[in-house]
């Protein structure tokens, strides 16, 4: 991690649930498993991309590996970069456990990873944005775009909300309730910490911050549960 000044953000320490702490770690998979597949996501990735055996990714956010590993088997070499030292050290066990040896891993976010390598055919980010304040995101999306090549994809699932605030409390309730009904208390517990304590932005802002960034957003999908995917490409 660089040494910044001290009005930079420090993207080290969490917003929302602690993933520094390696219980939570150890949890993490288990929890989002029940609602997440990520075999499919990832395949579904890797298609919408068109990557194959010839394509190095970046996954930032890459948490416990969910995506890095299952494009590694896929691609010629996947940079796994995410700022909880613990789920990198988690994801790198699970990798050698998968005889998986084309994956390095950096610890770092979308503002303090360096990328030493030649730009990339794709960087895939799930889940982790929401993170960053808006103007920190548009900040690490620049840099994001400066690391692919030119005609390098981009794949960005995040948590956004939509720009009509109508009933909002009503929506946010049925988002609670409906992860509850997956999952347990505990972990509809952590809708109320993302809604409260995290920094998910508008569907509107979001666009505009890609666009911004750099990038052409190629298809944009909003679903229910406030799930949001971009496929991009850097002109």
């Amino acid at each position: 991690m660089n040494t910044n000044p001290a009005w930079f953000y420090n993207e080290v320490r969490h917003s929302g649930v602690d993933y520094s702490n390696p219980a939570q770690v150890a949890a993490y998979d288990e929890r989002h498993e029940k609602f997440r597949d990520y075999e499919q996501a990832t395949a579904a990735v890797i298609r919408q991309l068109a990557l194959g055996p010839e394509h190095t990714v970046i996954d930032v956010g890459a948490g416990t590996g969910a995506f890095a590993l299952h494009i590694a088997r896929r691609c010629k070499r996947v940079y796994a970069v995410d700022v909880s030292q613990a789920m990198l050290d988690y994801a790198r066990q699970k990798a050698e456990r998968a005889g998986l040896n084309n994956i390095s891993f950096h610890h770092g976010g979308f503002l303090t990873y360096e990328h030493a390598g030649e730009p990339v055919d794709a960087i895939v980010s799930a889940a982790a944005l929401h993170h960053l304040p808006d103007f920190w995101k548009q900040v690490g999306l620049r840099r994001l775009t400066a690391m692919l090549k030119p005609g390098g994809k981009f794949y960005l699932f995040d948590i956004v909300f939509p720009g009509d605030l109508d009933g909002y409390e009503a929506r946010f309730d049925a988002w609670e309730q409906d992860i509850r009904a997956k999952t347990n208390v505990e972990f509809a517990a952590e809708v109320a910490i993302h809604i409260r304590d995290e920094h998910s932005t508008f569907d509107w802002v979001m666009e505009s911050l890609l666009e911004r960034a750099g990038f052409q957003i190629d298809t944009a999908e909003y679903s229910a549960g406030f799930g949001a995917t971009y496929i991009c490409t850097r002109p």
